[in-house]
């Protein structure tokens, strides 16, 4: 039988991926990583061996990061003086991602992290409703609503461009 310990380390890389979609910053993810392994150490008497310990991770690491989101924003809300963080312009990211990125943000939530945890994670259903803590028919719902939602956002994009093109004749 694998150790607690060995099982972990085998998802970091995935944690690390995840964290990078979630923060969309290196440091950040780093940190969100780092801190959810803190949190699954300090936890480890709560975890069942021999269930999948992946999803456990997951959740551990959504649940973080919504932490930190409300954290952040209460502190935005006491302090609305103070300017936003700067965030580095990645010029290595194509075009394509960009926009389905663009795309993602622009979906609630509840859509968006069923579509990361299927697309980007490549977890099963039950995988991914495990990790999100929602009975799985809640979440094939969300992210059937999400992935007709980022077609529709995508479509629209390009669509959007389009338009422009052939006003200049560029077609």
């Amino acid at each position: 039988m694998v150790s607690l310990k060995a099982e972990v380390t085998l998802h970091t890389a995935s944690l690390r991926r995840y964290a990078l979609v979630l923060t969309r910053d290196p440091t950040a993810a780093d940190d969100l990583v780092q801190e959810t392994l803190m949190k699954a150490i300090d936890k480890a008497d709560t975890w069942q061996p021999g269930t999948n310990l992946r999803p456990w991770l997951f959740r551990i690491m959504h649940n973080t990061h919504i932490s930190d989101l409300r954290r952040a924003k209460t502190r935005s809300d006491a302090a609305p003086d103070l300017p936003e963080p700067v965030v580095p312009d990645h010029q290595h990211v194509q075009l394509e991602l960009k926009q389905v990125l663009q795309a993602l943000d622009q979906l609630p939530e509840a859509q968006r992290l069923p579509i990361i945890l299927i697309a980007l994670r490549e977890m099963s259903y039950a995988e991914a409703a495990r990790t999100l803590d929602v009975p799985l028919g809640t979440f094939m719902s969300r992210l059937g609503r999400g992935r007709e939602a980022l077609r529709k956002i995508v479509s629209g994009v390009t669509a959007g461009k389009l338009t422009v093109l052939n006003r200049k004749g560029n077609i």
